[in-house]
């Protein structure tokens, strides 16, 4: 071998070798090319699905095939594979398919699930939204055919948003568009469906028929609490709102009145759709399967509405928290998709409870210390009915020897008369029997309030206090095998009813209750224990509380009154002439209804 062929080798050598550093694929190169033929293989998958449902594939039956779907309205549609486009914010992630132009999935990126996860209010075939008419006499549903999606330009108002356009074609000239748009921030996402040249092609073409479906899965720690608080809600024109059954399946025709819009709410989430020209008619249906352990519940909705003259149906969808400030910040009375009671404990709870909670969370406290100033605040607000009721239980009291002496005078064998002499005593003495409870009574309407206030608290979720990590849901300190349902102890259950029998106990103390009624007090919060187990730390948290507030207003209370004053008050009364004492009109209504009974024992003898 010369010397020539040596040089030249070497340098052959060298070039291959430089090639092949100079030229080797970068990192992301190689990524990009492996994501390309990722897409491919999915495409060629898709592809090859498509074809496999055919009975044929040759290219003549594939040509008829084409001639054959041409002559079925929306037929070409009817073949396909399922793409998807995401449109993004700040707040919400939307994955829109081809197939059916509909919303795929909603993730909602700034919440997580219990156990977090991604939050997504629903996602994949367990959802439907679709027109439904009538074309050539043959049934259309559009959320079964496949759309074409295409970018749309944007105005300069427009210009912090996205939007997209879903086209469903008949023809060249003729289709359905669905026009989305997402803005930059909040939790709307605009749709406006419009036809173009249907006329002659849609039945009934100045209506729109949709077809709503979702299966929500599940969010929160408590399926049965979730399930407790999820339903169908409406709005209509005059901004009265209604629900369908929350306990059980329930269904609901309204074609009397116009709806603003219909909610597929869940627990602290909600899917709303809103239609500012109204919704001439709704069919609304909410369904639960016990078996399912995934899915909170099954909604359905079957809406009309009256097209425009242009073709066009404006909508807006709300994907988002049920937060009070949000929903309200929204408008279209959202807001009223929580609940917080009925007949009056809604109004305590909107125009009291809420101020006051908006009002303490601007100091930005831990919401426990905002659930503790709550509850004093209460407590200082109610404290003159709780020294009226203490009092009146200490004359009670008092007034106990001589009870006990007239019963035994009169013996147990004549009810009526007994109470007349009862009667007597008290209008001598001055002494209404009902004075303890009274208070008590007018202060339940707020208690029964709170009830529902702290399970509908969005704010509370998620947030920690003490060794209670969520205020929202039960703090199970203790999990066991299911005992009939039971399969867990609250602490903050335990300790508020702990707290019950004690405050019970006292409260005996001080009224002097005895017999049945002694006992009585005591079955109440064994049942708040079997009950509120389940419910949310931050509602037992506040009883607990109330409890112990309770003890430190009645210590205090203990400490300004005097048995041996209100003694005094009550001989004296007893010295006032019988025309001088103001008798009260439950007094009154008490002598008059054992008048009439001792008229009626006598008779019968």
């Amino acid at each position: 071998m010369d010397k020539n062929t040596i040089t030249g080798f070497v340098l052959i050598v060298l070039i291959m070798l430089g090639s092949y550093f100079l030229l080797k694929p970068s990192d992301a190169d190689i990524k990009k090319e492996q994501l390309l033929q990722d897409s491919i293989k999915r495409a060629k998958a898709a592809t090859a699905a498509t074809k496999a449902s055919k009975p044929d594939t040759s290219k003549k039956t594939v040509t008829l095939a084409d001639s054959a779907l041409k002559k079925i309205p929306f037929g070409v549609a009817t073949v396909g594979s399922e793409q998807f486009v995401t449109l993004e914010n700040q707040e919400l992630r939307v994955k829109l398919s081809n197939k059916g132009g509909r919303v795929y999935s909603v993730e909602l990126k700034n919440y997580k699930t219990f156990d977090k996860k991604p939050l997504i209010l629903f996602d994949g075939e367990n959802n439907h939204f679709g027109l439904t008419f009538r074309a050539q006499d043959k049934p259309i549903n559009t959320d079964e055919l496949y759309f074409t999606p295409s970018a749309q330009n944007l105005t300069v108002a427009e210009k912090d948003s996205s939007t997209l356009t879903m086209r469903l074609s008949y023809s060249a000239t003729q289709y359905i568009d669905y026009i989305y748009s997402l803005k930059g921030t909040g939790f709307k996402l605009g749709l406006t469906i419009k036809s173009t040249g249907l006329d002659n092609v849609m039945a009934n073409s100045n209506t729109f028929n949709l077809d709503w479906q979702a299966s929500l899965p599940k969010q929160e720690k408590d399926m049965k609490q979730e399930r407790q608080y999820s339903s169908v809600y409406y709005l209509n024109m005059d901004n009265d709102v209604d629900w369908l059954s929350e306990g059980k399946d329930d269904q609901k025709t309204i074609a009397d009145k116009k709806l603003q819009w219909v909610a597929f709410k869940q627990h602290f989430f909600s899917s709303i759709l809103i239609a500012k020209q109204g919704i001439d008619k709704s069919s609304l249906n909410v369904s639960t399967d016990v078996t399912n352990n995934t899915d909170v519940k099954q909604m359905k909705a079957d809406l009309s509405f009256a097209r425009a003259t242009d073709g066009s149906l404006p909508l807006e969808f709300y994907f988002g928290p049920n937060r009070f400030s949000t929903l309200k910040a929204e408008g279209h009375d959202l807001d009223k998709v929580i609940s917080l009671g009925w007949g009056p404990l809604k109004y305590i709870n909107r125009f009291a409870v809420l101020p006051v909670f908006n009002f303490l969370k601007q100091f930005n406290w831990n919401y426990g210390l905002i659930i503790l100033a709550l509850t004093v605040l209460l407590k200082l607000v109610l404290s003159p009915l709780t020294y009226k009721s203490y009092l009146s239980m200490a004359k009670m009291r008092i007034l106990k020897p001589e009870m006990d002496e007239i019963k035994a005078k009169v013996g147990d064998d004549n009810p009526t008369l007994l109470q007349q002499e009862y009667m007597k005593l008290y209008k001598k003495a001055g002494v209404n029997p009902l004075g303890g409870c009274l208070p008590l009574v007018l202060q339940m309407p707020i208690v029964i309030a709170f009830f529902r206030f702290f399970p509908s608290l969005f704010e509370l979720r998620g947030e920690h206090f003490l060794w209670m990590h969520d205020l929202s849901t039960y703090d199970s300190v203790i999990s066991f095998s299911p005992v009939f349902g039971v399969d867990h102890i609250s602490l903050m259950c335990l300790l508020m009813t702990i707290s019950t029998l004690v405050y019970t106990y006292f409260n005996n103390q001080i009224s002097g209750a005895t017999g049945q009624m002694k006992y009585i007090g005591y079955v109440t919060p064994i049942i708040f224990l079997i009950t509120l187990n389940n419910y949310p730390a931050g509602l037992n948290y506040y009883y607990f509380l109330a409890n112990m507030f309770t003890f430190g207003q009645q210590y205090l209370i203990r400490l300004m009154v005097d048995d041996k004053k209100i003694h005094a008050q009550i001989q004296e009364n007893k010295k006032k002439p019988e025309e001088k004492k103001k008798k009260s009109g439950f007094q009154a209504r008490m002598e008059e209804a054992m008048r009439q009974q001792q008229q009626i024992q006598s008779k019968k003898k």
